[in-house]
């Protein structure tokens, strides 16, 4: 599996991708504590540091452009400072902005407080219902002047709203036009919430965790049987070609139509820090189907990834000499597949 997978990491590199979903900001308040406060039974954070980072769906792209490839984000921000802020950390990154749909919602935010390493509080600031027609309307007219560029698409579904019936129905439907014009097979990758999973008939590949996985079908997953009975269920109710449970320390599950339960033992070293991962793991995903690797190559590719990011604190990102280092260094890789 090595030299395969050495080649796909060299073969991902300027793909395009196209990230659909829910925009975030993580907003990263960082301090010390030394005291309780004498008001309240509660720490005083002394602030050392502040960060403003890329969040949700545009944590998806910050990934594909570690990884070399590029991207363009399809989604709603604010007409506010955060919408603005955002923004310019995508042009920092070199990443278009004409994706992006100012609708009448605030830019969603999410604001943690971490102290000795130790998260302490979180705060959301965000609109989560379904946006207007008008909003659902310009990011079409995005779509349908674009969709033919790219190489893959990575539905980022945050559960704030944006990634409904309504969309997913337009964005297939699109995707199936182009494929049929073009004769081009665009992939299309989503990183679910548990509601209505038939919302993404009709997508290649859905990536839910495990617990997501245990909601969608309605199944306690405690072995590796009830785990296939649970895949094959996502397997029909959503449409796709293939499930990839993300399963923590316990790696990622990989069933396609037709085929074995396929278990991924996970190459993490140390975990951290899992914010973000289900991102880097879409990422890779997509820039590995991108490449023309099957599922299962473009599984492990992700699945080295994550074992990267989740050593990391914050929300964090990998790049593609961190991959080809791990890959040359970790003996599991070379097993990486086993049948459950």
């Amino acid at each position: 599996m090595k030299p395969e997978l050495s080649k796909l990491i060299e073969r991902i590199g300027g793909r395009k991708i196209l990230v659909v979903g829910d925009i975030i900001v993580d907003h990263f308040i960082w301090g010390t504590v030394s005291r309780i406060s004498p008001e309240a039974p509660v720490p005083v954070v002394n602030v050392t540091k502040e960060e403003f980072l890329l969040g949700g769906g545009a944590n998806v792209l910050h990934n594909i452009y570690s990884l070399g490839g590029t991207a363009v984000l399809c989604g709603i921000i604010g007409d506010d400072d955060m919408g603005r802020r955002l923004q310019g950390l995508l042009q920092m990154l070199g990443a278009p902005t004409d994706g992006l749909v100012k609708g009448k919602r605030p830019t969603t935010v999410k604001t943690r407080v971490v102290a000795q390493g130790q998260q302490v509080v979180r705060f959301d600031r965000e609109y989560t219902r379904a946006p207007s027609e008008a909003t659902i309307a310009s990011m079409t007219a995005f779509l349908d002047h674009n969709l033919s560029d790219f190489d893959a698409i990575i539905v980022s579904d945050y559960y704030k709203g944006v990634i409904g019936k309504p969309l997913m129905k337009m964005l297939l439907a699109r995707v199936a036009r182009v494929e049929e014009e073009s004769g081009k097979k665009i992939p299309v990758v989503v990183d679910p919430k548990p509601s209505d999973p038939e919302r993404f008939y009709g997508a290649s590949l859905i990536t839910p965790n495990h617990m997501e996985a245990e909601k969608m079908s309605g199944i306690t997953i405690g072995s590796v049987e009830e785990l296939r009975i649970a895949a094959d269920m996502l397997l029909k109710k959503s449409g796709c070609e293939a499930v990839l449970v993300t399963r923590g320390e316990s790696g990622m599950a990989l069933l396609e139509k037709g085929k074995e339960l396929v278990s991924i033992p996970t190459t993490a070293q140390a975990v951290f820090d899992v914010t973000g991962a289900g991102d880097t793991v879409i990422a890779a995903l997509a820039l590995g189907l991108a490449a023309k690797a099957s599922y299962a190559e473009a599984a492990s590719l992700a699945n080295i990834a994550a074992g990267v990011v989740v050593g990391k604190i914050g929300t964090a990102t990998v790049d593609r000499e961190e991959l080809l280092a791990v890959l040359h260094g970790d003996k599991t890789v070379e097993t990486a597949f086993s049948s459950c």
